[in-house]
């Protein structure tokens, strides 16, 4: 039986307006932020990071101390060629860049917040988790152990210079003593809480890079200065072009963190985190110009095919500039080691909690990230020569997460017109990236072959 009062309630509800049950089915559904912020609560809950923040993690995520080989590698392609490379990767790899950031959020009410998040979007569940998190892996992975190479040899470098009366140690102990600040820096939980170290690397980056072009243009050129090609065998020569090649496009891989960068920026249907994140990303590449073109166009003009792979060392003097330069390094790998690092964090976190039933907290967090720090220190203490075995590996990597993978999947996802410019564009981007792909590949292989005699463990 219906009561009375059911009847009056009833009727009270069929005299409300519509646009009363209009708000409470909108009210129902949490706005786009809130929705977000669950995807992404177990690593960055925050997402207060403001659009400078971006340029210098993108900064320190892109330029490295391979900056220093520019000129290394423009003695192996020519002005010209050389030339080209250096603009056509620039070009390329900023509109790659604005594909990323633009399919952040290409489903609505849904952040990509991670690389391999906008891959099984693509791709599939889980085709995108095997064609993107293995070359997002070896980039990250990767970079993090040619950086504790690195770090332990410009701090060995230092010494050297600032301390030539003191014992020298092995580059072993130098790496161990990089390492072991890491073990430290690692349990920031965050990439807002690594902004300080961010930005600190990011000035370092553009400090060193301006000693290296300013000290060759004051240095001048060379008695005999000659741009000619270095004389080798046709075979060698072409191997060497491959791994330049190779050097040129490694210079261009902060596209591997981009995605986690932005998911730390807020956002919202009037202000999308797409337009604070392009605005850092167009500062960064702008720095990136400011720091790669002078290096290598400078460093190539003073001392031609006879340039070291690292200018600084073709410097020599003053001792104190150089010694500076160094330690500079140093202060930047350490910052381009947690930016790299911080999104595998998240991924083994998960992985532990998820699928170990591990409880999230301050305990899972110091297990995973001092295990991976542990494991990439003992890589480069025992494979100091690892930077040829990332030339090989790398090719799979680098060129595919920064030049033509982000290209197919906005041809998947935003399905340009067949023919347009749009179209042509990513598929010009597609081809180039496959190119650089194999080229520094086979490079890479060939310098492995021709070093292992040469190889050593624990120098």
């Amino acid at each position: 039986m219906v009561t009375m009062t059911q009847l009056l309630t009833f009727r009270r509800y069929l005299n409300l307006p519509i646009q009363y049950f209009l708000q409470k089915m909108v009210s129902t559904s949490p706005p786009k932020e809130v929705q977000s912020i669950g995807k992404w609560a177990e690593g960055d809950p925050t997402r207060r990071a403001k659009w400078w923040y971006s340029t210098f993690h993108t900064v320190t995520a892109m330029i490295g101390a391979g900056v220093l080989s520019l000129p290394y590698a423009m003695a192996y392609l020519g002005w010209g060629p050389g030339t080209m490379v250096l603009v056509l990767s620039w070009c390329m790899t900023l509109n790659t860049m604005w594909q990323m950031i633009q399919l952040h959020e290409c489903a609505p009410g849904t952040r990509f917040d991670r690389y391999i998040d906008l891959g099984r979007y693509a791709f599939g569940p889980k085709l995108g988790g095997w064609v993107v998190l293995p070359q997002q892996l070896i980039v990250q992975v990767g970079c993090d152990i040619v950086y504790m190479v690195t770090g332990g040899k410009c701090l060995k470098k230092f010494m050297e210079i600032a301390c030539t009366s003191c014992t020298q140690l092995r580059q072993s102990y130098w790496i161990l003593i990089f390492g072991g600040t890491h073990f430290f820096l690692s349990q920031l939980p965050n990439f807002n809480s690594v902004a300080a170290v961010s930005l600190a690397a990011a000035v370092m980056s553009l400090s060193y890079s301006t000693i290296a072009w300013a000290g060759s243009l004051s240095h001048g050129q060379i008695d005999g200065v000659s741009y000619e090609y270095k004389s080798t065998s046709p075979t060698d020569f072409m191997f060497r072009v491959f791994n330049a090649l190779g050097q040129i496009s490694f210079a261009f891989a902060g596209h591997a963190v981009a995605l986690e960068i932005q998911a730390t920026i807020p956002s919202t249907p009037e202000r999308p985190s797409k337009i604070p994140m392009w605005k850092g990303a167009l500062g960064a590449y702008f720095i990136n110009a400011v720091c790669y073109f002078p290096v290598a166009m400078i460093g190539y003009w003073a001392f031609g095919q006879d340039v070291d792979d690292n200018v600084l060392m073709a410097l020599k003097k003053p001792a104190w500039l150089i010694a500076s330069a160094n330690l500079m390094v140093v202060v930047h790998v350490i910052g381009s080691y947690q930016v790299y690092a911080i999104p595998v964090f998240d991924l083994l976190e998960n992985m532990m909690i998820k699928r170990l039933n591990f409880p999230p907290g301050i305990a899972v967090r110091l297990i995973t990230r001092s295990t991976y720090v542990a494991f990439t220190l003992f890589i480069g203490v025992t494979f100091p020569f690892f930077g040829d075995l990332l030339g090989f590996f790398g090719g799979f990597g680098f060129a595919p997460t920064s030049y033509f993978l982000p290209s197919i999947m906005w041809l998947v996802i935003k399905k340009p017109k067949r023919f347009s410019l749009n179209w042509f564009i990513n598929w010009g981007c597609i081809a180039v990236g496959v190119v650089i792909m194999m080229a520094s590949t086979i490079g890479g292989l060939r310098n492995i072959i021709a070093d292992a005699s040469t190889y050593s463990f624990y120098t």
